[in-house]
């Protein structure tokens, strides 16, 4: 049996349609990843207001980031295996103290344990890997690709919103006051994820033994796609991280107003909520690999053109609005080929492990971003860097062979 093989569709209540639970998950998706895109505004207040160079700042978001990578196979495992919900709620929780604890970190100590640890455990519990994974399971196969696109596109517009947002916030207050309400919104995820609850599996007599998380892991890491697939994802994140914590103090560095950087990132969002649902909608109509290698080739031909042409408001506008088209829309076809190739049994898991390689790049966009910088003044090798990983991952993802992977008859998908 292959892994398209699917058990009998979920039974639930008759208020939960795929577009109520669409909806829900694109609300969790949109407050869970807001506060976390728009951390790069708080940058230069707190690294001024503290005596911080920005490499410090930089390293407590790089450990945010690996965390959140390295736990979101164990927290989609769990999930996979327990519900979301309890998963989504600690998150949630964690994450809201991370940001609490963040307002007031005086010292580099508190600052690595409170916006890199405690809120990259958090993220792990409640972001859009979380929403993709439940979704995945709740809604029909036809609505899959629909669901994908959409719970990214929320994330996205959480980054529109919450840009400004925090920009707002802290002119008119302080950044510490920003980082308290961000705190607050977060627990709004607590009732949310109520909806996304799951059934419980039951066994069924005479039915093939489910299979286990390991033998999941086994099959998926013996499988060459999913390795590619991995390994590609890896630049996403290395891009994503970089351009989300350093463009802003880029675009000052350029002679450009801070109004103008908030605004790129909000525009970033917006734009990809237009990329997120056409990536979904795309999905389900062309080949996933060659959607993920024109993405990553057209982000690296961006980056190239934005360089090198001055820096002035309407490029940087331009370049937020095509990065948004190109931003988080490897999501659904990334989700979408663990899905078809595995089937959605442990999909949270699988998904994570990609989207763990997706945060070690994040790590070395952002910790390499702050350190190039206080070394040469420059942002320019790590751009360069962005070109060329967006290339090489563009020529990873073409053998991904898009297919269920073959198991032995009688095998649980």
């Amino acid at each position: 049996m292959s892994a398209a093989s699917q058990s009998a569709p979920l039974k639930l209540a008759p208020w939960r349609t795929p577009v109520v639970l669409i909806a829900v998950g694109c609300a969790i998706a949109m407050i869970a990843f807001g506060p976390r895109s728009a951390l790069g505004q708080f940058l230069t207040p707190m690294s001024f207001g503290q005596g911080w160079g920005r490499e410090t700042f930089s390293f407590a978001i790089a450990i945010q980031n690996l965390l959140w990578g390295a736990t979101q196979p164990f927290a989609g495992a769990v999930a996979d295996r327990f519900g979301p919900v309890r998963v989504l709620s600690a998150g949630a929780i964690l994450y809201s103290l991370g940001l609490a604890w963040m307002a007031s970190a005086t010292s580099i100590v508190t600052l690595d344990l409170s916006a890199g640890v405690l809120i990259g455990f958090g993220l792990a519990g409640c972001s859009f890997p979380m929403v993709v994974g439940a979704l995945g399971k709740l809604v029909p196969p036809e609505w899959r690709a629909v669901a994908f696109g959409a719970g990214t596109a929320a994330g996205s517009f959480g980054q529109f919103l919450f840009s400004p947002l925090a920009h707002a916030l802290i002119e008119t207050f302080s950044w510490q006051t920003a980082l308290l309400v961000f705190a607050g919104l977060i627990l709004l995820v607590l009732p949310l994820s109520l909806a996304l609850a799951t059934p419980p599996a039951v066994a069924v007599p005479g039915a093939p033994k489910p299979q286990s998380g390991k033998q999941a892991l086994s099959e998926a890491f013996g499988h060459r796609s999913y390795v590619l697939l991995v390994l590609g994802f890896f630049t996403c994140g290395f891009q994503l991280a970089f351009v989300t914590v350093h463009l802003p103090a880029y675009l000052v560095d350029r002679g450009l107003s801070a109004d103008i950087g908030a605004w790129t990132i909000a525009a970033i969002g917006l734009f990809n909520i237009l990329g997120s649902l056409g990536s979904g909608w795309l999905s389900g109509r062309m080949p996933k690999r060659y959607l993920l290698s024109i993405i990553y080739f057209a982000r690296a031909l961006s980056i190239v053109l934005f360089i090198v042409f001055p820096a002035t408001t309407t490029t940087t506008l331009i370049f937020g609005a095509v990065t948004g088209l190109l931003w988080l829309s490897t999501v659904p076809p990334t989700s979408g080929l663990v899905a078809l190739m595995f089937g959605t049994r442990w999909l949270t898991m699988l998904f994570g492990f990609a989207f763990f390689s997706h945060q070690v790049g994040g790590f070395l966009g952002v910790w390499l971003g702050g350190l190039a910088f206080e070394a040469t003044g420059s942002y320019n090798l790590v751009w360069w860097l962005s070109v060329f990983f967006g290339v090489a991952s563009a020529i990873i993802n073409l053998p991904i062979v898009e297919k269920p992977v073959a198991r032995p008859l009688g095998a649980a998908a």
